[in-house]
């Protein structure tokens, strides 16, 4: 009898302690937050030579721009036992610069000025904690979520898609009070789509790709519901090529292949709940 409660008290004490060691990570899971973002763009779209037009490089647009972001996360036992919950939206606004040429015609660097970019994201993740040791937890979780770029050249474009991927969270607490985390998903997007503005313009699909995002966080509680944070985000992926559409006097148009990279820096606060 005193054999099996000296063992039951030992896993108790066990238990506290992984819960205590793992506290300032569920602290930091368990926010309200918003951040000052920029984010650079990084796009490049090519040809592929078809009815005898430009291979290689047909234009780019690079540049920082500037936005904000606001999350909610949760880790809770609803019902798998350190279920996790995240959600974000992030709206980002300015300019690149965007290396191309004439719709008319010309090469590539022919034309080199300003354009406007709206960035805006939608994203939401579910997925379960486990405590590896006493300063480190490991949460698989899936993802969803929507993007739409608001390319302001000519008359104006607009890219959007949407994306599926399972990712996992690893959080690391050396210090009390300061949790370090790495992040990376990897998916694919569906459902993408360009609208093109103006008199040559058309609504298509464009093909899909696959997607991955990684990053690194720090998050450190100034106070037991005041937080700051600060990151890195690194996303990329493609659009295939779209199918062509008729113009008069027997003209087409489409919209060509291209890669996307993003690179995000975040400056953040969080209440903790």
């Amino acid at each position: 009898m005193l054999h099996k409660v000296a063992l039951l008290m030992g896993c108790l004490m066990c238990s506290a302690t992984a819960f205590a060691g793992t506290s300032d990570i569920m602290a930091s899971n368990n926010q309200i937050g918003s951040q000052i973002i920029a984010t650079y763009v990084d796009y490049t779209e090519t040809g592929n030579g078809i009815l005898g037009t430009t291979t290689g490089t047909i234009d780019t647009a690079t540049g920082w721009v500037p936005g904000a972001a606001l999350s909610l996360s949760a880790m809770k036992d609803w019902w798998l036992g350190n279920d996790y919950f995240e959600a974000e939206y992030d709206h980002s606004s300015g300019n690149t610069k965007y290396v191309g040429s004439l719709q008319e015609g010309g090469v590539y660097g022919s034309v080199v000025q300003p354009s406007g970019a709206i960035l805006d994201n939608y994203s939401a993740r579910y997925g379960r904690g486990f405590v590896v040791n006493d300063e480190l937890m490991l949460t698989p979780y899936a993802e969803l979520g929507h993007h739409k770029w608001d390319r302001l050249i000519n008359y104006g474009e607009t890219y959007t898609h949407h994306y599926y991927g399972i990712g996992a969270l690893g959080q690391y607490s050396p210090v009390a009070k300061l949790v370090v985390s790495i992040n990376a998903v990897f998916g694919r997007t569906f459902g993408s789509n360009i609208v093109v503005e103006g008199p040559a313009g058309f609504t298509g699909r464009l093909g899909n790709s696959s997607r991955y995002k990684v990053g690194a966080c720090a998050d450190y509680a100034f106070t037991k519901t005041f937080h700051g944070n600060v990151g890195v985000d690194y996303k990329s992926f493609k659009y295939g090529i779209s199918a062509l559409y008729p113009l008069a006097g027997g003209l087409v148009t489409w919209e060509p292949d291209s890669k996307t990279n993003y690179t995000t820096v975040r400056l953040g606060l969080g209440y903790a709940f």
